[in-house]
Parts: structure tokens; C-alpha cells; sequence
């Protein structure tokens, strides 16, 4: 048995993920653990539930990587400084006592947090984790990766090839020139928040018009066909300040940083929208690139820029490729699970065998919970419930109350890995209630109004209601498609008439299938509205307990934790002191 655990920390989104024998058998975010959204700490809990799935000790591990390279970073902060000096020295002076505390000294750090393990740390440049991650669990035999994110330890942007069970990247734009720190310059302009509101600004975007793309080119970026580029740092201060933006960008846009409890205007509006023109047409014309350079027909994405689903969609009905497919944990979490199979196939050359749709399982790798456990929890809490004997009762009580305009939570099987609730820690609704997105934004999630949400739909019927081409799949929600015209579909229609949606099979979930399959059998409409099991500043819910609370918390109106069904009527209404409690654990972002 070779046992190998993966591990990414200390910027943001920790997380665990454990191979044995080239199994993936676990990943999750400490976050979930934590109940710190985006937890940059070791990922003790995350690591913890790992050896547990597998019923290992850190003693049994044969290997634990890293999914960086610290000592790298730490050359361009020291090269960065220099370059900018004396500018950058409260940067510079902020950031040093971290790394002189953890980052400089990883391998005591993760041996004191792994007690037991007395073998050797491997570390891998950060876009390799990322590659790795999104080509080795790929259903591919050969394909090109691409990897776009703010920046790793220099490299901003990589591609390159995999073939077997080996990956080679052979070309990169590096730091500063970053299209994920150009979107995350925008979002901390637009007033979100840095590492975490970058989708706000997508959700924003199709509400304006792209009347300042032709500013980022002229002023911001020197575009090249290739996709790659140089941007006008004297409009941006994060290479040696502590904000995103200079006073030069604030001038060109007209005004300073929006406040983040400013009302958003239009103009925030055709800024999004902007930016996410300008974003498209720098991947649609890198990916026109790397096929021209690789000859490939299927291509890999990973890095936190391959989670702008407008962008994905674009890629595969525009760009040159056959086929796309996505790490679900594209952002930093997923280069635990890419650094772990680096490991077992790069360094160690064990064979890989693609599956005909994927190896990550339908991305649900983290902790489940029996129908035992969960009653025996309800019963602690002297909740009236309902245990259903069939998965058929279950999906049949549950798709009723949803055609009857519910809003349900819904808690099954293992917990997803990466920031999409995928059907096991998820809320629903009817998508045919042009007031359910509403009702779920403001009344359940407590977030902006103008978010949109993502249908899940059954994969065979598809398209049907969304323009998705015949045998393409989007398992894990990470492509938009235009909505037709009469698919009827009203709350996860967005204004742009698109829709983010999940496409489902009996395969990698099977009992969301037969929710879906039921709600179709009562309704003739075979979507249904999925979004993430959370209010807004708090992680997904990884436990009964987490689940409960957020039912107590807010308007969902029936809550499904396995085959046991708890229903709003009947509860004791939390008092308004105690959900301002529950709300004040998780800070806005």
C-alpha cells in the first residue's frame, strides 16, 4: 500500500487530500472544520477526517507533499521589494514576521501537525500542483493544461502538456503580469473582498455594459495574440503596497473604491462587465494558443481563474478544443489533492488509468454521516422528525414540498470538495418560481439580490432547456450555457439569460438523480435550483449539526438529513437574538 496526503496552507483555503494507491480517498477544506470561511491555518481538521476515511495513522504515510514551493515565494517577496524599494516596506514589513514564524520552516510546521510522520516532505511549484490536479483525475489519455490564477510562487499563468502519467508545463507568464490578480484588483475596486468575492463580480457582470473594456487595453493591459500580456503597473499597488488599486486607476475610472456597504450603481455594473469581456478575450486567445502550440484535442483547466464559469462556457462552444474538462477545486484547496497524484505518478511513476468520465468521484470526498448518527443527533436535540424507510418515500415527500414552493435543505451522502455544493450539501427550490430567487438570496442566504443561481439538471434532459451541445456533461457546475427560450425557468435564469448549471447522473450521485428524476415525475420539470448549504459569510456545513443550525437559523422550510426530514412547522422558532448570534460567527465577505 502506498499512502500519500496532500497539503495546502497558509494563504487561503487550506485543505487535506489523501491517495492510497492511486485512489483518491479524501479531500476537504479546513474551512469546513473550522467554520472559518477561506481558513488559511494547517488544515488539522481537514487532515484528521483524511486519515480517518482510510484508517490511517500519520505514521502509515509513505509520503506528505506540498503544494508550493515557500522558499520560492519568499525570492519574489525579497525581489519584489527590492524592485519597488522604499515603497513597498510596509508591505514588506508586514508580511515578514509570517514568514519568519511559519512559511521559512514548513517542514517543522507540518511535522509538529502530523505527530508520527518521520519521513520526507516533497514540495512542488505551485502551478505543478495545479496541473497536476487537473489533468491526473481527467478522463483524458493525452491532453494540454492550462493553469491561470493570481500567482504562485512567480508564475501567474502556465501550459503545457500531459500524456500517461506524466505532466510537463513549458511555458508561463509570470508575476506581475496576473489575470487573476487583475480580477481581483477589480473585485477590491467594485468594494468585494480580495480571495473571496471574485464571483461576486462575475454574477455582477451580465447586469452592465462593457463600455470600459477599451480602457483596460489602451491603459492596463499590452495584449499579444498569444493571450499573454503586460500590464500598466502604475495603475495597481499589490506588488508593493497593501491595497489592490493605485490612485492612478482611481483616476482613470472616475472616483475612489467603492465602500462595501455603497449601494452598487450601473457604473459598478458595466465595470464588471467589462472586466469580464477583457477576461474572455485573454482565454479565449490563450487557449487558441495552446492548442496552436500543442496540437492537443482535449484541454485541463485548474487555478482560480478556471472557476469563472462564463469564461469556461466560452472555452468550450468557441474554442478550439473537443472536449474541457475542470478541476473542481480549482482555486488553492485543490493543490492538495494535485501535489498527493503528482507524487504517485510524476515522482513515482505508478501507471494511471483514466475512467471514462472521471477519477474524482463526483468531487464528493469529504465526511458522510449514517442515518444512525444523524437520528441520534436529532434525537439529542428533541427535534420532531420524520425517518423515511426508502430513498423512493424520501425523494418522493421531498420533491413535493419543493413543486409546493419549500425551500429545502438538503444533506446526503459525503460532503463535496471545492466551493460547489453539488447535491449533498445543498439548498433547493423550484426553478419555476420567478420568486424563488428572491426569496433564497435575501431570506435564506442573506446576500445580495442580484447573485444568481445554478440549476442542476438531469444530464439526459439537459438540452432540452439550456443550449448545451449533445454528449457534453458540466458534472460540477463550472459552465454556463444560454437558457432556451422556452425552457421556463425563470429563478435560475439570469438577466443575460444564461444559467450555470450542473448536469446529473446516476453515476456520480446517484440519490440526487432520483430527486431529480422524482421532482420530474410530479412537475414535468426536470431542474431543480441548487446553491451551496450556507448563509452568507459562512462555509458550506460539513455536519448534522452545522445543518440544523442553519435550518433554525434562516427560511428554509424542511431540512433532509439522510433519510430523516425535519419540517419548519412544529420547531421552536429561534428568537432574534439568537440568530443575530448564529449570523455575527461568520463576518461578511
Amino acid at each position: 500500500m502506498t499512502a500519500i496526503l496532500g497539503l495546502s496552507a497558509f494563504y487561503h483555503d487550506s485543505a487535506a487530500a489523501l491517495v492510497v494507491d492511486g485512489r483518491i480517498v479524501a479531500a476537504a477544506q479546513e474551512e469546513r472544520f473550522s467554520r472559518k470561511k477561506h481558513d488559511a491555518s494547517f488544515p488539522t481538521g481537514a487532515v484528521d477526517y483524511c486519515l480517518a476515511a482510510a484508517g490511517l495513522t500519520p505514521s502509515d504515510l509513505d509520503w506528505v507533499g506540498f503544494y508550493d514551493k515557500p522558499l520560492l515565494k519568499f525570492e519574489r517577496l525579497l525581489e519584489t521589494y527590492l524592485a519597488y524599494a522604499p515603497r513597498g516596506f510596509r508591505s514588506f514589513r508586514q508580511a515578514i514576521p509570517d514568514w519568519l514564524r511559519t512559511k521559512l520552516f514548513l517542514p517543522k510546521v507540518m511535522a509538529r501537525g502530523l505527530n508520527g510522520y518521520r519521513r520526507r516532505f516533497v514540495f512542488a511549484e505551485h502551478h505543478e500542483s495545479h496541473a497536476a490536479s487537473a489533468y491526473f483525475p481527467s478522463p483524458f489519455e493525452e491532453a494540454a493544461i492550462l493553469t491561470v490564477d493570481g500567482v504562485g510562487e512567480w508564475t501567474t499563468a502556465s501550459f503545457g502538456m500531459g500524456q500517461g502519467h506524466r505532466i510537463a508545463l513549458t511555458h508561463q507568464l509570470r508575476f506581475p503580469h496576473s489575470l487573476g490578480l487583475l480580477y481581483s484588483a477589480m473585485a477590491y475596486y467594485l468594494g468585494f473582498r480580495v480571495n473571496s468575492g471574485e464571483h461576486k463580480v462575475m454574477g455582477l457582470a451580465p447586469y452592465g455594459r462593457p463600455v470600459y473594456a477599451d480602457l483596460f487595453f489602451k491603459h492596463l493591459l499590452d495584449l499579444k495574440d498569444d493571450g499573454s500580456f503586460r500590464m500598466g503597473m502604475s495603475y495597481f499597488n499589490y506588488a508593493q503596497g497593501l491595497t489592490m488599486t493605485s490612485a492612478k486607476f482611481h483616476r482613470l475610472f472616475g472616483g475612489p473604491p467603492r465602500r462595501p456597504e455603497a449601494p452598487v450603481t450601473q457604473r459598478e455594473m458595466d465595470l464588471a462587465a467589462s472586466l469580464q469581456t477583457v477576461t474572455e478575450e485573454i482565454l479565449l486567445r490563450m487557449v487558441r494558443h495552446v492548442h496552436k502550440t500543442t496540437g492537443a484535442k482535449n484541454l485541463c483547466l485548474a487555478g482560480g481563474v478556471a472557476l469563472n464559469c462564463v469564461a469556461n462556457g466560452r472555452i468550450l462552444r468557441e474554442g478550439p478544443f473537443d472536449d474541457l474538462w475542470i478541476q473542481p477545486a480549482a482555486g488553492d484547496a485543490g493543490g492538495a489533492l494535485g501535489i498527493a497524484l503528482f507524487i504517485e505518478h510524476q515522482l513515482l511513476g505508478h501507471p494511471r488509468n483514466p475512467q471514462p468520465t472521471d477519477s474524482q468521484q463526483g468531487s464528493l470526498l469529504g465526511p458522510g454521516f449514517s442515518d444512525d448518527t444523524i437520528e441520534r443527533f436529532l434525537q439529542q436535540q428533541g427535534t420532531e422528525y420524520t425517518r423515511y424507510e426508502s430513498d423512493e418515500d424520501l425523494c418522493a415527500a421531498v420533491a413535493e414540498a419543493l413543486a409546493g414552493g419549500q425551500v429545502a435543505g438538503w444533506f446526503q451522502g459525503r460532503m463535496e470538495f471545492g466551493p460547489r455544493a453539488l447535491g449533498d450539501r445543498s439548498l433547493l427550490g423550484d426553478p419555476r418560481n420567478p420568486e424563488m430567487q428572491a426569496v433564497m438570496n435575501l431570506k435564506v442566504k442573506f446576500r445580495e439580490a442580484f447573485r444568481p443561481f445554478g440549476p442542476a439538471v438531469l444530464h439526459d434532459r439537459a438540452a432540452e432547456r439550456f443550449e448545451i451541445q449533445q454528449g457534453h456533461e458540466s458534472p460540477y457546475m463550472l459552465l454556463t450555457f444560454p437558457v432556451r427560450s422556452d425552457a421556463e425557468l425563470a429563478a435560475v435564469t439570469h438577466v443575460d439569460r444564461s444559467a450555470r448549471i450542473q448536469t446529473v447522473d446516476p453515476g456520480r450521485n446517484p440519490l440526487f438523480h432520483q430527486l431529480l428524476r422524482t421532482f420530474e415525475s410530479q412537475t414535468g420539470c426536470p431542474a431543480l435550483i441548487n446553491t451551496s448549504f450556507n448563509v452568507r459569510g459562512e462555509p458550506v456545513v460539513c455536519t448534522p449539526a452545522d445543518a440544523y443550525r442553519g435550518f433554525l437559523a434562516t427560511h428554509i422550510d424542511l431540512l433532509a438529513l439522510g433519510r430523516c426530514v425535519v419540517r419548519k412547522a412544529g420547531q421552536r422558532p429561534l428568537t432574534e437574538a439568537e440568530v443575530v448570534a448564529h449570523l455575527a460567527q461568520f463576518p461578511l465577505d
